[in-house]
């Protein structure tokens, strides 16, 4: 299934966002799919994170709305498209609506480190080169590396 959901990959289409996490890849995975966890670090600093759905398998769909600190409001939807614990998840990831033309592939790998650290890589994949650009300009990699930053402060809790 992997070569099906990583067939067309370009990378002038691509984001990559990756940290080392002081925690061992089960945890780390853990984090990430369990929806006790995810919903209380998920997103980036300053935004409010409402779910209206959550069911974290292949096929289910995580709803939810980020409200940013100016006030705007955000829908978001995720399909979750492979779930292999504890190395990989792949979603898709846009607007919550159907056949968003802005929604795009997130595929998140754990790599477990022998001194019992995770190095988690994120790769999105846009519809295309613009629609990439154009979230880089809203600061996506940062926004990104605030929620990953907000999960390593998280993580030491569970």
């Amino acid at each position: 299934m992997k070569q099906a959901i990583d067939a067309e990959w370009d990378l002038n289409r691509e984001i990559v966002i990756t940290r080392v996490f002081d925690a061992p890849r089960e945890l780390v995975f853990d984090a990430w799919t369990d929806p006790e966890h995810v919903v209380r670090w998920f997103g980036p600093k300053g935004f409010r994170l409402t779910t209206q759905a959550i069911d974290l398998r292949v096929g289910g769909r995580w709803r939810f709305e980020f409200q940013g600190p100016d006030g705007t409001r955000y829908d978001n939807r995720m399909v979750f498209l492979e779930v292999e614990r504890p190395e990989r998840l792949a979603f898709d990831h846009g607007h919550d609506r159907d056949d968003d033309p802005e929604r795009f592939r997130v595929i998140v790998t754990f790599d477990e480190q022998s001194n019992s650290k995770t190095v988690v890589t994120l790769r999105q994949l846009h519809p295309t080169r613009a629609l990439r650009d154009q979230k880089v300009a809203f600061g996506a990699v940062e926004l990104g590396y605030q929620t990953l930053d907000k999960l390593a402060a998280y993580l030491p809790g569970m």
